[in-house]
């Protein structure tokens, strides 16, 4: 029972320290390593302090349901949503510091001590964290916004508070405080246990592994609540299995099949008022794939991502007098392929069609982002002139000022927010702007890739490593792969790592040739290795590709790059002289 939990700092001056963090339950407070308040709801932090006078224990769940909400019936949801909050708060988006342990519960993996009246220490206080088997590859990257704490130029403590502070205003009120937009409850979804139908050994453990993952990341989602039975036993029990839908207004079930080539899933969302389906997703991963955990994820990150967005419209139905009618959707839906897998000529013909879009429906919001979304995308790959992309800067901005007004919380607004912010060179803003996509669809790939992106600029090379490489646990959306594959190369790359870079620029370059730089980034992969008659080549393809290029052009712009950034990106672009690339 939850009674053998250790209950230190329930009264009393004690203070709990551990990763430059204190935590002072009698004042209520968490301290970062500047001594900046951050603050908490009561219950997250009552959860860190069983956390910290716990350190090296692994928690179940019931214990710290029963510990924080003691005589009172409440579903996993709210433990969820203060796992994610102290998360936030602590900037463990890697999930290194609070970790799941499968069917058992959290361990607090990190090294606490314990002082009184928060001066001295207490003898024999000092909790190390204890060796647990944990199960790998459970640290899904969340949020960017968590890390206040580690941004970069030195913000630190109330800098860091104020400088959020101010990034959260240019999204607008709405963002910061997305419920006084709904103005209703938030909707409840019952998630299933997934039914295994696959005749497999394995199949249980996966269904049961994929479903955990789901509802893990449909929790993270603002504006829901996620209810799920507590324990596989207890959803094997009709009546009990049954209590969430009738309870929820949306339920998610799904099934698990096996062929000899793929574990396939299909997972339905269905309004429990009606029966009507919301929301189809089929995905499948390969069933020789080798890790058990990455199948997990892919498929959890499958269903889970057109879930999030179909949420996010329901979320937002009515919200805004200017939807789409049928042909404006289809518009839409061919422009963003295009926006994530695009040659020169299929830009142009996407940004004609959005442009007569537009015409025939000049105050349709959900156009205006997409045309502003693939005009940015445009500039980001130098296909404007100068002078055109400074046009088309300025009205993305004011179609985006416009958008934030009237849907400040759509997932195609954030995105291309987020763009926006990445194409004008704004890094800080848009890891905030792009991690608020996140919040809302916890599988979107195109958003870690922006924040990777914003991570090398700002010299994090390994932080935006293991972001792209993120992305690519999820594979979401499939169409925009390319993208990432290319990120953890350009990473590599950044590194001075060629021989890692290599495999990555080939598998973006088989989905899709881009613009020419990654053929030309290949050629310096080459170059470095020793490969020069395949750097020779592969400069030559990246040059028909975009003619005109030459060193003092092929690098992004680097306006607000860090120097680390800089200089790394000039030792990449002397590889590519010595591959071909003209210097002028």
């Amino acid at each position: 029972m939850w009674r053998r939990i250790r209950r230190l700092g329930a009264a009393g001056g004690t203070v709990f320290r551990f990763s430059g963090f204190e935590l002072d339950p009698q004042r209520a407070e968490l301290r970062a390593a500047g001594g900046a308040a951050i603050r908490l709801r009561p219950k997250t932090l009552e959860m860190l302090r069983l956390f910290a006078a716990n350190a090296g224990r692994v928690l179940s769940k019931q214990e710290l349901m029963e510990a924080v909400w003691p005589n009172v019936h409440v579903g996993e949801d709210s433990l969820f949503q203060c796992v994610r909050e102290i998360r936030t708060a602590l900037g463990d988006d890697q999930r290194k510091m609070i970790k799941l342990v499968s069917g058992r519960g959290y361990l607090f993996d990190v090294e606490v001590s314990i002082a009184q009246d928060g001066l001295t220490p207490v003898d024999g206080a000092s909790l190390p964290a204890q060796a647990e088997p944990v199960e790998p590859g459970n640290a899904e990257v969340v949020s960017a916004f968590a890390k206040t704490r580690q941004l970069p130029f030195g913000l630190r403590g109330r800098a860091a508070v104020a400088a959020v502070a101010g990034l959260c205003a240019i999204i607008g009120l709405a963002v910061a405080a997305p419920d006084l937009i709904f103005r209703r409850p938030p909707p409840t979804i019952a998630v299933m246990p997934i039914a295994d139908a696959s005749n497999d050994p394995k199949g249980a453990g996966m269904a049961g592994g994929v479903t955990d993952r789901l509802i893990d990341g449909l929790a993270k989602i603002d504006n829901i609540r996620v209810v799920a039975p507590r324990s596989d036993a207890e959803a094997t029990r009709p009546q009990q299995a049954s209590a969430p839908s009738a309870q929820s207004d949306f339920v998610v079930r799904g099934e698990l099949q096996r062929s000899q080539q793929s574990w396939t899933l299909q997972a339905r969302m269905i309004k429990t008022a009606t029966g009507e389906v919301q929301s189809v997703a089929t995905v499948s991963v390969d069933i020789n794939e080798p890790d058990v955990q990455l199948q997990q994820s892919r498929l959890a990150a499958g269903a889970g991502h057109p879930l999030a967005r179909r949420l996010n419209e329901l979320l937002l139905a009515g919200e805004s007098p200017a939807g789409n009618n049928g042909g404006a959707k289809v518009a839409i839906e061919q422009a963003v392929a295009s926006i994530n897998q695009t040659t020169r000529e299929r830009f142009g013909m996407a940004e004609t069609m959005l442009q007569k879009a537009l015409a025939a429906q000049p105050d349709n919001v959900d156009i205006a982002v997409a045309l502003a979304s693939l005009q940015l995308r445009g500039i980001q790959l130098v296909w404007f002139s100068p002078e055109d992309a400074i046009v088309a800067e300025a009205r993305a901005g004011a179609t985006l000022e416009r958008a934030l007004r009237t849907k400040p919380n759509s997932i195609p607004v954030l995105e291309t927010y987020c763009r926006f912010l990445s194409a004008t060179n704004r890094f800080v803003e848009s890891l905030v702007a792009c991690a608020r996509i996140l919040s809302v669809d916890p599988w979107n790939g195109g958003a870690l890739y922006l924040i990777g992106l914003g991570q090398n600029n700002l010299g994090r090379f390994e932080d935006a490593l293991a972001t792209f490489r993120q992305a690519d646990r999820f594979d979401t959306p499939q169409v925009s792969r390319w993208t990432w594959l290319l990120g953890v190369g350009w990473a590599n790359m950044l590194m001075g790592r060629a021989d890692d870079a290599l495999p990555w620029l080939q598998r973006s370059i088989a989905i899709t040739p881009a613009s020419g730089r990654p053929q030309m980034i290949l050629a310096a992969a080459y170059q470095q290795l020793g490969r020069t008659d395949e750097a020779t080549a592969a400069m030559k393809e990246g040059l028909k590709l975009r003619p005109g290029t030459t060193a003092r052009n092929v690098a992004p712009p680097m306006k607000n790059a860090s120097p680390i950034f800089v200089e790394a990106t000039g030792r990449i672009v002397k590889l590519m002289v010595a591959a071909g690339l003209p210097e002028r």
